[in-house]
């Protein structure tokens, strides 16, 4: 299983990671960060498979991800 890390304060919100997550399990929080960005958060994790699109496309690096 991959493990996603996501900079809640780098993040501005784009949401670009949200529409290329193949397996849409990246979505926008409702709570803003100290930036009031909705930064993007993880949900289900197991369905993860690391192909890491979401940080490929991330302009602000704020996503890592370690298969």
């Amino acid at each position: 299983m991959a493990k996603v890390i996501i900079d809640r304060e780098r993040c501005k919100g784009c949401e670009l990671c949200t529409l290329v997550c193949p397996h849409k399990i990246i979505v926008m929080s409702k709570l803003f960060n100290q930036k009031s960005y909705h930064p993007a958060e993880q949900i289900d994790p197991e369905k993860c498979t690391g192909c890491a699109f979401c940080a490929m496309t991330c302009p602000e690096v704020a996503i890592e991800v370690y298969k």
